[in-house]
């Protein structure tokens, strides 16, 4: 049960499951300490989270402005499990809400809060005065919160929620005197009244505002540290998708650097999504803030954001998505709603997974991820070019690409397009999906791996902007692609036909040559294959050469008129080449990415599939034989390789909630051993060993049956 069984290693280095109560104003009336104990110890947690102050306190603070919760009366609340925790040998994080106050004291201070372009405070829905993350409120009243509870109750930390103030999601631009003053210092310029990607003054802002909270998180766990010792940290809730981010201001890669622990506020799969996004998530933090870090994500017991939050999640989604979150490098964080549960089905969910969490640990840190593939990412592209089409130039193309690889499991993870040169001897390709808003240096990065011996799959308007968004005049993978010029459409995703192809203007297609590339595996019996939205135009040397050609559009009913006026044409869709250095480039000018991630059209998925195994010359890790959606993520630790198998099937064809889980197999898993010379293969689901030989540097397995998930060790 003790988190610190050694005294001088930190805690941040150690603890790997929380158990968060999440308390209202009217819990400390009936909250009932020992029930929330003899649960945490259930799960085996090793810390918990807990509601202390900010917006309401859940101690007899003595801070005129910080409010009591109502319910409160002469009870310490907080200090009560912050005391139950440290007798079990828990660390305890203090939760803190910073985002706002009430009317009352924002009358006394009036200089906390966001000030709107026209002089007027900024209130969010609830009606509470939204903080400026650059006021007094967060550097001076901020850390008098911190002092008290740290002196009373000598936590390991704070759990900042909602902490991201005014940002581009609000669409409100602070113009308090703090902010007007720090805008000038920074860029010499006098802030924006609105938003308006078209003035660079706004875009600064943008940056400066992703700026600020960076170096807020310095500032602030520098007085953290001050007040609670060197090993006490102020840990910001953050956003683990590159769109939320951007719409929250806050800089993933700045901050995952820089902290020594994370917590991330990740709760559910969106409409449209796959549980796999969070194991994609898990491997997208580690890969900027490092693999030796602990990274937590929140995992709700209750229906998620949006739904009801009193209610218990359906079983099967919620242990996927946890599932799909430890596949991903992330450790558990069980989150409950209220102390006085109304429906207690939800404490049956985490403990079964946190108890294997807790017998598997030793395989589950201290990894790093073997791929063939990385996908590429950037909170730039994401802020000067998604903007706000995140679904048209960004999902739909992310979602694409990441669906077809787990679904034909060819081992990929995300990389920061910043860290690009660290991959050179690591990955066999690069893929960038329409990611065009790219810096000087990112640009040259990719024609380094290319020259170095690397392959590229892109698509899309990839590289046609500078790091602000804005055109370029000449073309800067010229040299590795031979492309002079892209011209870009917009034109590339939503039909407006509630996703399902509905109108002429999108009944394109692709004609396949009679001499069939590589690509083009599977496709021997047709002579064309759907398109849909978008082909952006180009000029080229002829480096790559065209895989399939564009088939305008023709109306599709009624069936009388439904024939092709133009059969053929010269305009490329897909285009491919090998590289002088003998790297493999393949050029999607077509939206097929964007499209699979739609309307999930196998064929769309089958070539872009095609596309990343050809890139990689089908080199690949491992192979995995056998029926179901499995997403697979595969590990080297030491002299172990650690494969997490989760089983979706069903689940990739359904938006409603996970309700059964539809066991697969057998599956056959093959690996290459890489200099290893493993003598066992150990299945710590299902408890089931293998004695092996590696032969040709393989070492091959059958797994009878997959249910939820399988953890292979091969060591």
């Amino acid at each position: 049960m003790e988190h610190q069984k050694n005294t001088k290693t930190p805690w941040y280095k150690e603890v790997h499951r929380w158990c968060q109560i999440n308390l209202n104003e009217m819990d400390p009336v009936s909250c009932d300490v020992g029930f929330w104990r003899k649960y945490w110890r259930e799960l085996g947690a090793q810390g918990i989270i807990v509601n202390a102050g900010g917006l309401v306190a859940f101690y007899p603070t003595g801070l005129e402005f910080q409010t009591r919760a109502a319910g409160l009366g002469d009870r310490d609340l907080f200090g009560e499990f912050a005391a139950a925790a440290k007798e079990d040998g828990l660390a305890v994080l203090a939760r803190t809400d910073t985002n706002a106050i009430f009317k009352d004291v924002y009358e006394a201070h009036p200089d906390w809060v966001v000030v709107r372009p026209d002089g007027a405070p900024f209130r969010n829905g609830n009606n509470l005065y939204v903080t400026c993350i650059n006021g007094p409120y967060h550097l001076e009243f901020l850390p008098k919160i911190i002092k008290e509870i740290t002196e009373r109750y000598g936590v390991n930390g704070f759990a900042d929620n909602n902490w991201a103030s005014a940002t581009k999601m609000t669409g409100i631009i602070c113009h308090c005197d703090n902010c007007k003053k720090g805008f000038m210092e920074a860029y010499g310029l006098e802030l924006p009244e609105k938003p308006d990607m078209n003035d660079m003054t706004y875009k600064k802002w943008i940056k400066w505002n992703c700026d600020l909270r960076t170096h807020f998180w310095d500032y602030i766990n520098q007085k953290t540290a001050e007040l609670g010792g060197e090993d006490c940290l102020y840990l910001g809730m953050m956003p683990a998708e590159p769109i939320e981010a951007g719409f929250l201001s806050q800089d993933i890669k700045a901050i995952g650097e820089r902290a020594k622990y994370l917590l991330f506020d990740h709760q559910s799969r969106y409409q449209g999504d796959g549980f796999e996004t969070n194991s994609l998530s898990g491997n997208l933090v580690h890969e900027v803030a490092g693999w030796d870090k602990i990274i937590a994500c929140c995992l709700p017991m209750y229906f998620g954001p949006g739904n009801f939050r009193r209610m218990r999640n359906a079983p099967l989604e919620a242990s996927l998505w946890m599932l799909e979150g430890i596949s991903g490098g992330y450790s558990p964080w069980a989150h409950h709603i209220g102390a006085t549960l109304n429906d207690k089905r939800q404490l049956a969910i985490a403990p079964p997974i946190f108890k294997w969490h807790k017998q598997n640990e030793q395989y589950l840190y201290d990894r790093e991820p073997v791929a063939a593939a990385g996908i590429v990412w950037s909170q730039d592209n994401v802020d000067f070019y998604v903007r706000e089409k995140s679904q048209e130039r960004h999902t739909f193309q992310w979602n694409g690409f990441k669906r077809a690889m787990t679904r034909s499991r060819i081992p990929f993870i995300p990389i920061h397009a910043d860290n690009i040169a660290k991959y050179t001897d690591k990955l066999k390709v690069l893929i960038l999906p329409n990611f065009a808003a790219m810096s000087d240096e990112q640009c040259r990065a990719v024609t380094d791996f290319v020259e170095a011996g690397g392959s590229l799959v892109f698509s899309g308007a990839t590289a046609t902007l500078d790091k602000w968004g804005d055109e370029r005049k000449d073309y800067p993978l010229e040299r590795i692609t031979g492309i002079k010029r892209l011209y870009m459409t917009d034109e590339l995703a939503s039909d407006g036909g509630g996703g399902v192809f509905m109108s002429s203007r999108i009944h394109t297609y692709m004609r396949l040559p009679e001499q069939r590339h590589p690509l083009l595996r599977g496709f021997e019996e047709t002579d064309l294959l759907p398109l849909g939205i978008g082909v952006h135009s180009l000029e080229s040397n002829g480096m790559l050469k065209p895989v399939a050609t564009y088939v305008p559009p023709f109306p599709y009913f009624p069936p009388d008129l439904s024939w092709m006026r133009e059969p053929e044409t010269d305009i490329p869709v897909v285009l491919a080449g090998e590289h002088p250095s003998g790297g493999r480039i393949v050029y999607f000018a077509g939206n097929i990415d964007g499209c699979y991630g739609q309307k999930l059209l196998s064929d769309h998925g089958d070539l872009l599939a095609n596309a990343v195994r050809w890139a990689a010359a089908d080199d690949l890790p491992f192979e995995a034989d056998g029926p179901g959606y499995i997403d697979f993520k595969l590990y080297r630790q030491g002299n172990r390789l650690i494969l997490h198998a989760v089983n979706l099937s069903g689940c990739n064809y359904s938006r409603a909630y996970a309700e059964e889980a539809l066991p697969v197999g057998p599956v056959k898993v093959t690996f290459k051993t890489g200099g290893l010379s493993p003598s066992r293969v150990l299945l710590t689901v299902s408890g089931k060993e293998f004695k092996v030989e590696p032969r040709d540097s393989r070492v091959s397995i059958v797994i009878d049956s997959i249910t939820d998930h399988e953890l292979i060790v091969v060591e």
